[in-house]
């Protein structure tokens, strides 16, 4: 896998799309794990392989498809990237944040972020959205790590993460979708494997309603580059300890609840979609 210093410029590839599409997004969209059928929603304009694009990380976690999809939705131009590749799989940070770059060259200014997560706060149950407040990064590195960007800031003021105006446009389109969103505190662990209980328990502590292994890098990376940010996550399962006797904590049961949540899901992000006209 290349380092960060062996990447094209965002700049580059993004050129490569606007050449192949007459769309300009304003907004992206990343689907994780219990959104991939909003990719069928979208009316497409251009579809590319991650494969196809220069500098883009090609993940092998079932679930995350691999494709840029340009295309309209609600009368809304969008670039959806459907699929990521996680730190826990091998890639730098740099390489996971590169597509997230790429869409702030392409002229994206608002990014909502999607995951599956485990739920942590008592009120919380499965099938639930959460609409995140914050989050806390124990992923152990950083994605700002290294050399500057040029014309971008490394020391990245976090103290919004989140947008409030768009935090509150997920709620409601949670609502006319008939779908419970809570809010809270999301933390990102490096994974592969799932939390032990008295990680929860520990988590819980630190204040943290849900814990998962993405969003929080691209969050920063958007954030540097100037995107206002927008995530929520599926809660597909208690976390470490709190399923009752006998829960055992399965990527496989996480994909499948993920699954039966797809169209819900799928409804709520279109609602949100349809405010940013």
């Amino acid at each position: 896998m290349p380092t960060k210093n062996r990447l094209p410029l965002p700049s580059v590839t993004a050129a490569l799309i606007l050449k192949r599409t007459k769309l300009r997004p304003r907004l992206g969209i990343v689907l994780g794990s219990g959104f991939g059928a909003v990719a069928r929603a979208i009316s497409v304009e251009h579809e590319f392989a991650y494969r196809d694009l220069p500098g883009f990380p090609v993940g092998t976690v079932p679930g995350h498809a691999g494709r840029l999809i340009i295309g309209e939705w609600h009368g809304v131009a969008v670039a959806l990237l459907a699929g990521r590749a996680h730190y826990y799989e091998g890639f730098e940070l740099a390489e996971s944040t590169f597509p997230t770059r790429v869409l702030a060259a392409l002229g994206v200014d608002t990014l909502l972020l999607t995951n599956a997560a485990g739920g942590i706060n008592a009120r919380f149950h499965v099938g639930d959205f959460m609409a995140l407040t914050d989050h806390i990064n124990l992923i152990g590195t950083n994605p700002l790590r290294g050399p500057e960007p040029e014309g971008l800031n490394r020391f990245v003021d976090l103290t919004a993460a989140y947008d409030a105006p768009l935090r509150k446009q997920l709620k409601t389109a949670a609502r006319k979708a008939g779908v419970k969103c809570h809010e809270g505190v999301y933390i990102a662990v490096s994974g592969p494997s799932f939390e032990t209980p008295a990680e929860i328990r520990a988590f819980r502590t630190l204040g943290a309603d849900a814990v998962g292994m993405s969003t929080v890098p691209e969050t920063i990376v958007a954030r540097q580059c100037g995107l206002k940010v927008a995530a929520v996550s599926c809660i597909t399962n208690a976390a470490a300890g709190l399923g009752g006797k006998g829960q055992v904590v399965s990527h496989l049961d996480v994909l499948e609840l993920a699954r039966q949540r797809e169209d819900v899901a799928t409804r709520m992000v279109g609602e949100f979609v349809r405010q940013q006209v």
